[in-house]
């Protein structure tokens, strides 16, 4: 079984350990800082679309109220 890291860019294999491409000279290790990075900002987006989510329900709620409010006047 072979666990050869493919290139992103120009899909040649590379050694799992490999930092560069040997065939395109492209940087394809991920550092761990970066990969950190990103699953914070996926948890901050998960967090925002749940905040929209309940702004969205809360502000329809807010308007039914003043619908119902204005038809009693």
């Amino acid at each position: 079984m072979s666990a050869e890291l493919v290139c992103p860019y120009c899909a040649q294999e590379n050694a799992p350990q490999a930092l560069v491409c040997w065939a395109c000279s492209r940087d394809i290790a991920v550092p761990a800082s970066l990969i950190a990075e990103r699953d914070d900002l996926t948890r901050k987006r998960a967090r925002a679309r749940e905040d929209l989510v309940n702004a969205r329900a809360e502000l329809d709620q807010l308007r039914g109220r003043l619908r119902f409010h204005i038809r009693r006047k």
